[in-house]
């Protein structure tokens, strides 16, 4: 067994395994749900998948109180084995696999809603995935002015001041009045901005929850959009943006539309905004660990 905390998966191999494992047949909705154990520090994670020739588990730690410590909130590692005869293959670093593959499914998604010009891009938060979905939707459409919206002044300037080439600038919720792409990367439990005021050809990516009772988007944005979900059955479990807009009566679970259908060509996005809530799925990091792990042995 090979141990590569090294090996880091870039976010354009990220995307491309992604969307060939979706576009190959790979089915979301069989992904065993996420066991999610409370401990007195916060949350241990237990995500296990099969796929493709591999099979793996990544095992993660979510500790709310780290930031207060100036250590990272999520850790963990991923197991990544020989599916035939389950014999462990490599150990790699769970939490750079989790940073690239959450902002690189969002940049599949994007790839199949936003316009195909969409430049201006506002993002919620200022943490590692913010930073994240920047690299991977520039990487999917043509961004050129970047507004971030943060909850520390210090901390915002610090992440504007890292694009500049991108004309980089901190901004306000009603910012999204003028975007083409909206990024929600924050641990808000409430909605971030009024979606009234989003743009019919806006694309929105919410992925800082997998809880019920938590969300980042509103009820009219919901209303508004497309709605875009990695499997029908883990929205509905875990993204409360969904359920609390079905709930509400603002969304049928009927009218959500899963990713795969979306790459695949068996659904397209109708008129108004879309949006893609993301849980993340042990699917996912199955897909960026076998990937790094090809890229890093060669095969």
């Amino acid at each position: 067994m090979k141990v590569l905390l090294d090996a880091k998966p870039t976010v354009h191999q990220a995307i491309e395994a992604l969307r060939t494992a979706l576009a190959g047949g790979l089915d979301p909705d069989a992904d065993p749900a996420r066991s999610v154990v409370p401990v007195p520090a916060g949350q241990l994670l237990l995500m296990p998948a099969s796929w493709g020739g591999f099979t793996g588990v990544k095992v993660a730690s979510v500790a709310p109180g780290n930031a207060e410590r100036g250590l990272p909130r999520i850790q963990g590692h991923y197991l990544l084995l020989d599916e035939p005869t389950l014999s462990p293959l490599a150990v790699l670093d769970g939490v750079a696999i989790t940073s690239v593959r959450t902002a690189a499914v969002s940049a599949v998604a994007a790839a199949a809603l936003a316009e195909p010009e969409a430049s201006r891009l506002v993002v919620f938060g200022t943490g590692p995935q913010a930073h994240s979905h920047v690299a991977a939707l520039r990487a999917v459409r043509p961004v050129r002015d970047l507004v971030v919206v943060g909850r520390d002044p210090a901390r915002t300037q610090a992440f504007v001041a890292q694009y500049a080439e991108l004309s980089a600038r901190a901004g306000t919720p009603a910012d999204v009045a003028d975007a083409d792409l909206v990024a929600c990367c924050t641990t808000a439990r409430a909605p971030l901005f009024d979606g009234a005021a989003l743009p019919e050809h806006a694309t929105v990516v919410a992925v800082g929850s997998h809880e019920p009772e938590a969300r980042e988007v509103d009820d009219t944005t919901v209303a508004r959009s497309t709605v875009v979900v990695e499997a029908i059955a883990a929205g509905l479990r875990e993204a409360g943006d969904v359920v609390q807009a079905v709930r509400s009566g603002a969304l049928a679970e009927e009218d959500l539309v899963p990713l795969a259908d979306l790459v695949c060509g068996r659904a397209v996005p109708g008129p108004g905004p879309r949006l893609f809530k993301s849980v993340g799925m042990s699917w996912e990091d199955l897909v960026v660990a076998a990937a790094t792990y090809r890229a890093a042995v060669g095969t």
